[in-house]
């Protein structure tokens, strides 16, 4: 069993599994066969340097490829089921609520995949900056992270229980 804290490993729900798998298994099937027919119609219109319709397919294609490339990413460090956890430890498949040091601000969150976007609260990713800061701290001990502009922000956790969902 791998360690909740691995970060090559990422927590999904039986739900969120099965929708990822199903994705994976209809753009590498027949997502591919209709993308490759639009090519092929197009390519048929003539001219490939001015044929916007086949630049098109070729550019859906593309982006369909890089994300069939990423499910199966998912699919393959996927662990289904709920990562093992603390209470008081920050980590993966928890409700959190830190302060911003230096201010009054509360925010609570699921520290998460982006996979479980279905959730009712918001999620942020343990490979986020913020996230990756967190990981591992306990209720009251401070974490610092870099925002995407440089500076540097403090947070205090304040809570870490397990999510239990809707």
């Amino acid at each position: 069993m791998a360690d909740s804290r691995d970060e090559n490993v990422t927590w999904l729900t039986q739900e969120a599994y099965d929708r990822l798998k199903a994705e994976y298994e209809y753009l590498s099937g027949p997502g591919r066969v209709d993308i490759a027919k639009k090519i092929e119609a197009a390519r048929e219109e003539g001219d490939l340097r001015e044929n916007g319709g086949y630049h098109a397919a070729k550019d859906e294609q593309g982006k369909m490829e890089a994300r069939i490339f990423h499910l199966r990413q998912i699919l393959d460090n996927a662990q289904v089921g709920e990562a093992p956890k603390a209470e008081g430890v920050v980590g993966p498949g928890m409700t959190v609520t830190i302060r911003f040091v230096g201010d009054d601000d509360e925010v609570t969150f699921l520290l998460a995949s982006r996979e479980e976007s279905g959730a009712p609260i918001d999620v942020y990713s343990p490979k986020s900056p913020l996230g990756a800061a967190i990981n591992g701290k306990k209720i009251g001990e401070k974490a610092t992270y870099s925002l995407p502009n440089g500076r540097q922000n403090t947070v205090e956790i304040l809570e870490a229980v397990p999510y239990i969902g809707n």
